[in-house]
């Protein structure tokens, strides 16, 4: 099968040849419809070698759908065709955090070595992927995979983080979302999907901006030094009461900061090194720092079900395989607008 690898510290991912793999007990093997490509991977490309926890070569992509083409002995539950979505942070399954379906937050996968596909484990850009288990299936039903995988990550990372601070999005409120590409457009949605809150989204590229509006943003702002102005203008003063950083660089950082609301949340999801500082002072008062990790298995079922209900569009730039590192490339010059997805039997 062709599988797109990062294959030595500091190079390019590849295209490459590797045998097909066969299900082990308990395992599944999906023939991948789609894969989505993520700046977590670049962050992982990123890394010097003292950093990298897992073996190379390693298969690329989190993100995941297929259809079921081989099961291993034992399992039960799935059919083979049946069209499925990959979840994603793999845990140990038994530990008090798995237990109720926050595998995200597995108590115990550092210590046993348990890695999510494509951060770790063998990824899904790939024309076969395993998956360890079938609790790390979630069915896609009539969903088009090629335009929902990315709900996977991209839509299941904004729902978690948006998911706890939906008390504060009452009427009235305002929720800045810093970042409006791959996982921000999404936000965008979601937020205009579950919440009254109002929606002011920032950006570096005019592009963006133009897709926040697409989606449903109410304002759209560049992200640079006057950016805070224009939001304590926007809200009378007050700022927002969310703060979502799909960038996490220092100056987004600066930026949440600022923006902040008395009673506000900060929600730092990108990977850029920004930090916000806390201390009495600091922040408005009771404002609240959080970096959350994906999202549980019961959330994404949860992002399925808006996007049954047409609720959310992730908007898309297709590759096929061999053009997958091209995707990388466009991905970190910041060229691709929404999410860009490789077709691996496409």
């Amino acid at each position: 099968m062709k599988a797109v690898q990062y294959r030595t510290v500091g190079s390019a991912p590849e295209v490459v040849t590797l045998p097909d793999p066969e299900p082990g007990p308990g395992q599944i093997l999906l023939r991948m419809t789609a894969a989505g490509v993520c700046h977590s991977d670049i962050a992982i490309m990123s890394l010097p070698a003292e950093a990298i926890q897992f073996p190379l070569p390693l298969t690329l992509g989190h993100e995941g759908a297929g259809t079921v083409a081989a099961l291993g002995a034992g399992v039960k539950g799935v059919e083979i065709g049946a069209a499925m979505a990959v979840y994603g942070p793999w845990g140990c399954g038994a530990c008090a955090k798995c237990a109720v379906g926050k595998e995200n937050y597995c108590l115990r996968a550092r210590e046993l070595k348990i890695f999510p596909p494509g951060l770790g484990a063998p990824g899904a850009i790939a024309e076969y992927m395993i998956v360890d288990d079938i609790r790390h299936l979630v069915p896609l039903g009539d969903l088009d995979p090629v335009r929902n995988v990315a709900l996977t990550d991209a839509g299941l990372t904004p729902y978690h983080a948006i998911k706890r601070s939906l008390p504060k999005l009452v009427p009235g409120s305002t929720t800045v979302v810093l970042g409006a590409g791959g996982l921000g457009h999404v936000a965008i949605q979601l937020l205009r999907a579950m919440s009254a809150t109002r929606v002011i989204a920032l950006d570096v590229s005019d592009d963006k901006l133009e897709l926040a509006r697409q989606v449903g943003a109410h304002e759209a702002l560049l992200s640079d030094s006057t950016a805070v102005e224009h939001i304590r203008t926007l809200t009378g003063g007050r700022g927002a009461e969310l703060v979502l950083d799909f960038v996490g660089a220092p100056a987004t950082a600066d930026i949440a900061a600022g923006a902040a609301a008395i009673e506000s949340d900060i929600t730092l999801v990108g990977l850029g090194a920004g930090r916000v500082a806390v201390g009495f002072g600091a922040l408005p008062y009771e404002t609240t720092v959080t970096s959350p990790y994906w999202g549980t298995r019961a959330e994404l079922i949860e992002v399925l079900d808006i996007a049954h209900a047409g609720d959310v569009e992730v908007h898309v730039e297709t590759f096929a395989i061999d053009d997958a590192p091209l995707a990388y490339e466009r991905l970190h010059a910041g060229k691709i607008n929404g999410r860009a997805v490789i077709l691996p039997n496409g």
